[in-house]
């Protein structure tokens, strides 16, 4: 009889911090679309002699991180040198940390299905990075640009049961490192990536299995698409009598399968020790009140506000918190037009259709959020329809960045108000449809419809429609 597994997942993330230079160097910490090995200097390229200096910016980054994630911040953390050699690691040790890390204890509370679940979060602690390998035929290059890039790593405890969670737990980190300011985490440059823990034992036993890693993930899609391999690659080692074998596993992003690497490293092999060129770091209480004053309003945190305040559905409170900048240009939108619903609307449905299918982000779109707003007004005060806005005057915004006045008064987009206009076409419409009369009467709403939108023809979409609905029904109750 088969036996039900239940997953056991940990994750390490990796996400390059925003700092101007690197780790412990004056170089630049952009080295994105720079030639390979030009982005370099002695310090992190690790020459004989040359001393490494903290970057004091990377330290509260880090610590603000922490506070964000819930994490108690230690009043003394130490660097310490991790060996290994590898061809992309000049120096041939990592400068991380280790048993005296920067922060400890911390969590974040997921939503999944509808339900709150809580990750334990062991530490967030800082080291610099290696450089990069690039594969050509006939052998490897190496690219030293990122050697000594600042990273924060967050490690957490083994609470993991899916890959949807841990894809859930890893975007939800993203946007913490995004709303902090402490980390860009852009997937495409390379600025965040995954290495992940996985085991699977029997369901109801209390005894974990034999877990295998599975390094630089570089993708929502591949955390999930190798979690679920490696997974059910365990479950069917068990299920056919053998044993699962402790090792540090490869993602092959092509074939979606991991293969195996070397042996699994333990903390012994990596001969840590205080990296006797740095000092240790020295974080006081006041210094971590000063920095958690600085902290934002947290994505969950306005999430529940956009949802309770604004009275909006979780799916359109999900997207607006989605990015920093979305939400914050969202509110206001609000402030300008002072309609919330409405708001929701045109940023979820109409600006973000146009965002999505030119794959721009919201910093570079053209229509800033007080034009949106002043737009959005306009149709509350009855000077254009909303159609015509979403429509017509929209869509121009967006192309040109003009404002909607100018567009309005340009192409005679301003809505048809004055009541003897209107009614003159009404009547208009009325005698030309006496059997939509008939029906309306007759029980048929759908004929009242037809009859609105004859008159919306004849004004070319620029009649007031409640003006429209209200002098038909009067004309119409006369007849």
């Amino acid at each position: 009889m088969a036996k039900n597994y239940v997953p056991v997942i940990g994750l390490e993330i990796h996400a390059q911090m925003s700092t101007k230079t690197k780790m412990f160097c004056r170089c630049d910490n952009d080295s994105f679309n720079v030639a390979p090995n030009t982005n370099v200097c002695p310090i992190c390229m690790g020459f004989p002699g040359q001393l490494p200096v903290i970057n004091d910016k990377a330290i509260e980054n880090g610590v603000l991180s922490a506070l964000a994630l819930n994490c108690e911040i230690p009043e003394t953390s130490i660097f310490a040198r991790k060996n290994y050699f590898y061809p992309d690691l000049p120096k041939g040790f990592q400068i991380s940390q280790y048993d005296e890390p920067l922060s400890v204890n911390g969590h974040m509370d997921i939503n999944v299905n509808g339900k709150k679940k809580r990750i334990r979060i062991t530490r967030l602690h800082l080291e610099d990075d290696a450089g990069k390998l690039v594969h050509v035929p006939g052998g490897s290059l190496c690219d030293y640009n990122r050697s000594g890039t600042p990273l924060m790593e967050v490690v957490t405890e083994p609470d993991i049961s899916s890959p949807e969670e841990a894809s859930i737990f890893a975007r939800e980190i993203q946007k913490v490192m995004r709303y902090v300011g402490s980390s860009d985490c852009d997937m495409e440059k390379g600025m965040m990536r995954f290495d992940v823990n996985v085991s699977v034992m029997e369901e109801g036993s209390k005894k974990l299995g034999t877990k295998t890693e599975a390094k630089n993930l570089n993708s929502f899609r591949a955390l999930e698409k190798c979690l679920d391999y490696e997974i059910k690659r365990q479950i069917e080692i068990l299920e056919g009598g053998f044993k699962v074998v402790h090792e540090t596993r490869g993602w092959d992003d092509v074939k979606e399968i991991t293969v195996s690497q070397r042996s699994k490293e333990e903390a012994h092999d990596y001969r840590y020790f205080p990296e006797p060129d740095l000092p240790p770091v020295k974080v006081t209480k006041k210094d971590v009140e000063k920095l958690r004053k600085m902290l934002p309003e947290l994505p969950s945190a306005r999430y529940e506000r956009f949802v309770g305040d604004y009275k909006m559905q979780e799916d359109d409170a999900r997207i607006l918190t989605s990015d920093v900048a979305l939400s914050q240009y969202f509110e206001e939108v609000v402030s300008a037009c002072n309609d919330p619903a409405k708001a929701v609307s045109y940023v979820n449905s109409v600006l973000m259709a146009f965002l999505n299918e030119d794959q721009i982000a919201i910093e570079e779109c053209k229509v800033k959020a007080k034009m949106l707003g002043e737009l959005i007004k306009k149709v509350i005060n009855g000077e254009i329809s909303n159609s015509v806005a979403k429509n017509e005057v929209f869509p121009e915004m967006y192309k040109t960045g003009k404002d909607s006045t100018e567009i309005i008064e340009e192409k005679g987009f301003k809505q048809v108000s004055d009541v003897s206009e209107l009614e003159a076409v009404c009547k208009k419409v009325l005698e030309e449809n006496p059997q939509s009369i008939e029906d309306f009467k007759n029980g048929k709403d759908r004929a009242f419809g037809f009859l609105v939108g004859q008159v919306m023809k004849e004004t070319k979409g620029q009649g007031n429609p409640k003006m429209v609905n209200d002098i038909l029904r009067k004309l119409i109750s006369g007849v």
